[in-house]
């Protein structure tokens, strides 16, 4: 049967993928960018689902991310990353989850990061934003424990994205490396010893959405070749 899935940030990247998967698969998908629906507005996010109507799973993929050390990362930066990729998370799922509750049937997916479990130098305000996210995860999972309606997440490792390029030219604008340089660096930050495809964190979404999927509740799966155990 098909279900109505929203992905937020789905026109591009590893929304884009995720949304395609649904698709393909004969779901309905609402793929809003930020001109469709600012996660970080609650009136916005409130009147975009009371127009979309009752969602089946909701994809809380939405992110941004900046790069300084913790010295020179402005409060503006660090409160931009917080209310996208946290509170955006937020807003988004408490407005799809009464009615997942009522129906007794639901899937919240939220893409976080491999920097929701570790951390990383220069990147304060995107670390701490992704563990902000997975502990909203776990928050919501124990809240729905038992019913019909899971909350789980994905943490990729870097993943071949826009925000990624901008990654890699930063290191090389402040490295002098060439931007294969500059990649393969990044990629040797886990065992995977590669970047990932926008598909391959579609394909772990897809998975934790599926109904077959109702006995997995407050997980995150992490896509970075078996750097991070849990």
């Amino acid at each position: 049967m098909s279900r109505l899935v929203v992905v937020t940030g789905g026109t591009r990247g590893i929304g884009a993928a995720i949304a395609a998967r649904f698709a393909d698969a004969g779901d309905r998908v609402v793929a809003p960018g930020r001109k469709d629906c600012d996660v970080t507005d609650e009136a916005a996010v409130t009147a975009f689902f009371a127009d979309v109507g009752p969602v089946d799973v909701l994809v809380n993929n939405a992110g941004v991310s900046t790069s300084a050390p913790l010295t020179r990362t402005s409060l503006a930066d660090w409160r931009a990353q917080h209310e996208v990729n946290a509170t955006g998370a937020f807003l988004c799922t408490r407005a799809v989850l009464p009615s997942m509750r009522e129906r007794d049937s639901g899937r919240i997916v939220t893409v976080a990061s491999t920097a929701g479990h570790a951390g990383y130098r220069y990147t304060a305000g995107y670390t701490a934003s992704k563990h902000a996210a997975v502990g909203l995860t776990r928050a919501v999972a124990a809240e729905v424990a038992g019913t019909g309606v899971t909350s789980n997440a994905v943490c990729p490792a870097f993943v071949r994205t826009d925000m990624t390029r901008t990654s890699i030219e930063r290191i090389s604008d402040s490295t002098g490396r060439d931007a294969a340089q500059a990649e393969a660096a990044l990629a040797a930050a886990s065992p995977l010893g590669r970047l990932l495809e926008p598909e391959e964190v579609a394909f772990a979404v897809a998975f934790l959405a599926a109904p077959e999927a109702a006995a997995v509740n407050g997980q995150t799966i992490v896509l970075d070749g078996g750097g991070i155990q849990l």
